[in-house]
C-alpha cells in the first residue's frame, strides 16, 4: 500500500523502534488474548483465560467466538480482564437485522467489547449506505453496555484513499475503535494499513481507539506499531484504552522480552 509522503516518513521514524521489556510489558497490558479457531471448545477457552493474567499483569481483554463468551466470563470473574467477541466474522456478509441480533446476544451473555466486521466487499464495490447501516445497527445493539470495533479488513483495501474513507464512515457510524483486520485474510495487519487508520483517527479529533489485528507474533512487530501510535497520535496516547493487539501467539513472545519464559517458534494463526 503505497502512503502519502507525511504518513511514509512517520512509518520510516518507527523503523528502529527499540524492543525491550518495557516496551513488552506495555504490550502485554494492550493485549486482546484471542482464540477465533474452527475447533474452539469451552476448555480451549478456559485455558485461554487462565493465561489472561500474567506474571506482569493482566490483558485488556480476551476475545472468543459468540458461542463462548458466557463460558469467558465465568473464567474471568475477580479479574479485571474484558471479554471481547466477533460478530458479522469474518466474511462481514450479514445484514444488519442479523448483526444487531447477534450483537445483542453477546451483550447479554456478558460481553464487554463487539469486534464487528465492516462489509467491507461491498464498500470496496462502492456501496456507501449498506455497509454503514451495518456498523450503526451494531451501534445501538451495543448501547452504552459494550463497546465497539470495527474491523476494515485493510489488507482487502486497494489503496490508502479508500482504507482512510472507511475509516472516517466507520468513525462517523460509532466505532469506538478501528481494527485493521479479522486475521483470516492476508495481509492481516500491516504498518502501512496502521499509518492510515491511525492518521484517519488523528484527523477526527474523536476519542477513538486502534487495534492492530492478525500477524503480529513477536516483541518487535508490536514496538514498532506502537511506536507508529505514539508518532502519530503522539506519545502516551496508546493506552489499554486507545489501543490493542488482537493475537494468540504474541502473549509469550512478549512475556519473554520481559524475562518470563523462552520466546517461541514462529507459528502460523491469528
Amino acid at each position: 500500500m503505497k502512503l502519502p509522503a507525511d504518513l511514509q516518513s512517520a512509518l520510516d521514524a518507527c523503523a528502529n523502534a527499540p524492543s525491550d521489556a518495557a516496551t513488552a510489558r506495555r504490550a502485554i497490558g494492550m493485549l486482546d488474548l484471542t482464540s477465533l479457531n474452527g475447533d474452539d471448545s469451552d476448555r480451549t477457552v478456559e485455558a485461554l483465560c487462565a493465561r489472561a493474567v500474567t506474571p506482569v499483569g493482566p490483558v485488556a481483554a480476551v476475545c472468543v467466538w459468540p458461542r463462548f463468551v458466557a463460558t469467558a466470563r465465568k473464567a474471568l470473574e475477580g479479574t479485571p480482564v474484558k471479554v471481547a467477541t466477533v460478530v458479522n466474522f469474518p466474511t462481514g456478509e450479514a445484514d444488519a437485522a442479523a448483526v444487531a441480533a447477534e450483537a445483542r446476544r453477546a451483550v447479554a451473555d456478558g460481553a464487554d467489547e463487539i469486534d464487528v466486521v465492516l462489509p467491507y466487499r461491498a464498500f470496496i464495490d462502492g456501496a456507501r449506505t449498506q455497509p454503514m447501516n451495518v456498523v450503526k445497527a451494531c451501534r445501538e445493539a451495543c448501547g452504552s453496555a459494550a463497546l465497539m470495533k470495527v474491523i476494515l479488513e485493510s489488507g482487502a483495501f486497494p489503496d490508502a484513499d479508500l482504507l482512510a474513507w472507511a475509516a472516517r464512515d466507520a468513525i462517523a457510524a460509532g466505532a469506538d475503535f478501528l481494527k485493521t483486520s479479522t486475521g483470516k485474510t492476508q495481509p492481516a495487519a500491516t504498518p502501512e494499513a496502521a499509518a492510515v487508520i491511525l492518521d484517519s483517527i488523528y484527523e477526527s479529533g474523536k476519542e477513538v481507539g486502534f487495534k492492530a489485528a492478525g500477524g503480529i507474533r513477536d516483541a518487535a512487530g508490536a514496538a514498532l506499531f506502537l511506536a507508529l501510535a505514539d508518532g502519530i497520535l503522539g506519545e502516551g496516547w496508546a493506552t489499554p484504552k486507545t489501543f490493542r493487539f488482537g493475537a494468540s501467539s504474541l502473549l509469550d513472545a512478549l512475556l519473554a522480552e520481559a524475562g518470563h519464559g523462552v520466546a517461541p517458534a514462529a507459528v502460523a494463526g491469528y
